[in-house]
């Protein structure tokens, strides 16, 4: 099966109360996961790579096999991508863990977004922030508790 999904971290404060915001839908535009989770305190790009792990997680338990994901961090896109390497100690483990999930599907692409086209995952992970709770539905759980992968 073929999907997209987009995927949005924020953190409010640089590090500071954070958020994820994904949504998945198939090659017919039906939604299969529209969710967000507060992470507690993390960084953007914390953030920004959780809501990544959290997608890829999500993709895999529904059956896709091909996926295209869309992001407005230009950081995790290119560095998913390879041309950025991995400087930040705290992304090195999220980064493998992103790299790993990946390699469950037949073909995945990163595509950079302008924030205006990723409004939904936005808006998602801030309704997560604002509630201080998982909001939505569809992301299942990961093969791990996040706190133990974050």
């Amino acid at each position: 099966m073929k999907a997209t999904l987009r995927t949005d971290g924020g953190a409010r404060g640089n590090p500071g109360p954070a958020g994820i915001g994904v949504l998945l839908v198939d090659e017919n535009g039906r939604e299969i996961a529209a969710g967000g989770r507060f992470v507690g305190t993390a960084t953007n790009n914390v953030a920004e790579y959780m809501a990544l792990i959290t997608g890829l997680e999500a993709a895999r338990a529904a059956g896709v096999t091909d996926l295209t994901v869309c992001c407005d961090s230009e950081l995790v896109v290119k560095q998913m991508r390879g041309e950025y390497r991995v400087r930040n100690e705290a992304l090195k483990p999220l980064f493998a863990r992103a790299c790993d999930v990946s390699r469950g599907f037949d073909s995945v692409r990163f595509v950079h977004v302008r924030r205006a086209e990723n409004q939904v995952a936005d808006r998602l992970a801030n309704q997560a922030m604002d509630a201080r709770h998982d909001v939505g539905y569809g992301l299942g759980e990961c093969d791990e508790p996040p706190s133990t992968l974050f």
